[in-house]
């Protein structure tokens, strides 16, 4: 019995010995062994805790949905040549006759950046029209390093929105969400390419849906608002859900530096999905138009027009020899519903007309002198609106 003690005692002392060994000179041995969290020597020989690999992502990751997305987004580099302020030296007779014309041919390069989205394997890329506007070239760099040079496919001012192609196989097409379903404080992430440092993800809540009245369009505004930080360079970029799926196109920031200050818009995926088929198979938008001007209903302008409710649009202006001038509508007429579908306010006037199809005809109901009258207008087709810069 004393015997097995002993050789016991031995076994134990040896395995010890050789476990201390190992967790000095080999603790990674001893790590695979047991598991749990290493003790690592530095290049400096300090003990240093290092957590284990391949470990599962934290409970509120969102990896996967970044991971998803992040191929699809791409960077976007346009130039344009600019002619050069004329140097006040160049009316100097004495300056030319030494310096002749050599100054004449000088052109300046201007170089801006943005980000967009691949919506198509077939090449097809969605960005804003300010990124792309008046470009000479645009050359667009894949997150994988291919780059190539895009093609303006069209462009539509009003919604700030354009489509560029590129060729080049294996496109990694995003998928497209449903806004519609999309809740205030829903997590979101933003992606992009600001101040072109490359791509980067940002992530956020959404703030408010259908935000209008901003002044960023001159119509057709719709906009998702979100905290997510927004940049110069992520304008064209992707707004994803937790999945990975696209709601939006970040599109505009109030900054009064210009960089972020956790207001951030973006155009919804269902104004980009019907802005983007017209586009393509048209190469424009083509939008319903009565020749008005519209103003909505304040509750002053109520209570001096004796209305009993706020809703509709005020008629401030008739185009003359315009569809609406044609059909009878007058200046403070108020437009209470098109086609049976009540208006709700200036801005709802506005997308419902644009719906329409030019050169058909469409029932308005007009309130004058607090009676429903009803005007059959054929509709026009909207005049092209200049684009302007968002950020």
């Amino acid at each position: 019995m004393r015997r097995l003690w002993l050789l016991f005692a031995q076994t134990v002392t040896v395995g010890l010995a050789i476990l201390f060994i190992v967790t000095t000179l080999k603790p990674e041995w001893a790590s695979g062994v047991f598991g749990g969290t290493q003790k690592v020597r530095s290049a400096t020989s300090i003990p240093m805790l290092e957590a284990p690999l391949n470990a599962a992502p934290t409970q509120g990751s969102f990896r996967d949905a970044a991971k998803l997305a992040m191929p699809s987004v791409v960077n976007i580099f346009t130039s344009k040549t600019a002619a050069p302020s004329q140097n006040p030296f160049m009316d100097d007779p004495f300056f030319r006759k030494f310096f002749g014309d050599r100054f004449d041919d000088q052109q300046e390069k201007q170089v801006s950046l943005g980000s967009g989205v691949i919506v198509s394997a077939q090449g097809y890329i969605l960005t804003n029209n300010h990124v792309v506007e008046a470009a000479d070239e645009i050359e667009v760099a894949l997150a994988d390093g291919r780059k190539a040079i895009a093609k303006v496919v069209g462009a539509d001012p009003e919604t700030d929105l354009a489509v560029v192609k590129i060729d080049l196989d294996n496109l990694p097409a995003i998928t497209l969400g449903h806004v519609e379903e999309a809740k205030v404080g829903d997590v979101v992430l933003a992606i992009g390419n600001p101040f072109g440092v490359g791509q980067t993800v940002t992530m956020g809540i959404i703030s408010a849906l259908g935000r209008n009245h901003l002044g960023i369009l001159d119509a057709f505004e719709n906009f998702i608002q979100t905290d997510a930080a927004i940049n110069p360079g992520n304008s064209g970029g992707a707004l994803i859900d937790a999945n990975g799926n696209l709601l939006g196109i970040n599109t505009a920031i109030y900054s009064r530096s210009g960089g972020s200050l956790g207001i951030g818009f973006a155009i919804p995926v269902t104004t980009v999905k019907s802005v983007m088929d017209a586009i393509i198979k048209n190469g424009q938008v083509v939008r319903g138009y009565i020749g008005v001007e519209p103003q909505d209903i304040t509750p002053e302008l109520a209570e001096s027009f004796g209305l009993k409710k706020s809703k509709g649009a005020i008629i401030a202006g008739v185009l003359k020899g315009g569809p609406a001038d044609k059909a009878g509508m007058q200046p403070g007429d108020i437009l209470v519903s098109v086609e049976g579908k009540a208006v709700v306010d200036m801005s709802d006037m506005l997308n419902q007309i644009a719906q329409l199809s030019p050169g058909t005809k469409a029932k308005f109901i007009v309130l004058r002198r607090n009676q429903e009258t009803g005007l059959n207008v054929t509709i026009g087709v909207r005049p092209k609106a200049p684009s302007r810069a968002t950020e």
